[in-house]
């Protein structure tokens, strides 16, 4: 669970965590808008029963806590979250890295248009 994966080293390289692009923006919430989907999206995982890749809830939270605490420790709260989740869905095989590739330049490109 440890080893890197490419496509969240270049989230963590970009720099793009809430603080910096709030303050850039002139956004004085300080909660980042894709929180709640985040924490809906950690809801609806930790009642997925049906699926065996899916972590429980308490694996879920260990393997965050110790992402967090390692390889995502430089990142602020709630991104080293979001990154240890996508790690930890990639290493179980619920999503593989091109996939998440893809999803990614989806959401950047409706970001940038």
């Amino acid at each position: 669970m440890t080893d890197r994966v490419p496509a969240l080293d270049q989230i963590i390289e970009r720099n793009q965590v809430w603080p910096r692009m709030a303050a850039k923006y002139g956004v004085e919430n300080p909660v980042p808008p894709w929180k709640t989907s985040l924490d809906g999206l950690c809801d609806a995982l930790d009642r997925a029963a049906c699926a065996e890749k899916v972590p429980t809830f308490a694996e879920r939270r260990d393997e965050e806590d110790a992402l967090s605490a390692t390889l995502y420790a430089e990142l602020p709260y709630p991104e080293n979250q979001l990154v240890s989740l996508a790690h930890s869905l990639l290493a179980r095989g619920v999503i593989d890295e091109a996939t998440l590739r893809e999803r990614m330049a989806t959401v950047r490109a409706r970001l940038e248009a």
